[in-house]
């Protein structure tokens, strides 16, 4: 099974999101774990190769399992783990190989384009509860079509 790290900075009330250029979706900068990584680790050395930003003692906001199914067959499966960090050192790289980077206003984050299951965890980050890890599995179709999810706690839409 894959892992991946990624993080959420926060910063006058801003976050930055990655556009990813395939399906024009804005996700959190991260990427895979390497071997003998601690995930915190992972999720400090994958945010630096996305952005040259340094973060500052990330929080673990969220821990998930991802499966994606072709009908009823498994096709891919990973595991996720969210940070969250509002302080950062360095200066934001102008260029980004894995898409566009944009700090993008809090208050706009649900209108953007993005993975389904993302815009739950974002609720969860931004909501009165962010002191408390979310647990989730999400499911999907190979087009990334919501089919489930489970979180624990649950988030009220």
């Amino acid at each position: 099974m894959q892992r991946v790290t990624n993080c959420i900075v926060i910063k006058d009330e801003h976050i930055l999101l990655l556009k990813k250029p395939r399906r024009g979706w804005y996700a959190m900068p991260g990427g895979k774990m390497e071997q003998g990584e601690t995930i915190k680790d992972a999720a400090i050395r994958e945010y630096w190769e996305e952005t040259d930003l340094t973060l500052d003692n990330p929080k673990l906001a969220g821990v998930f399992t991802f499966s994606i199914f072709d009908k009823d067959e498994l096709q891919k499966e990973w595991m996720m783990f969210t940070f969250v960090s509002e302080s950062y050192q360095g200066t934001l790289t102008k260029d980004c190989d894995e898409g566009e980077l944009e700090w993008v206003p809090i208050d706009k984050i649900n209108t953007l384009p993005m993975a389904e299951g993302d815009r739950k965890i974002f609720q969860h980050v931004l909501s009165s509860n962010k002191n408390e890890i979310l647990y989730g599995a999400f499911s999907y179709t190979e087009e990334y079509e919501l089919l489930s999810c489970r979180l624990d706690p649950p988030i009220q839409d």
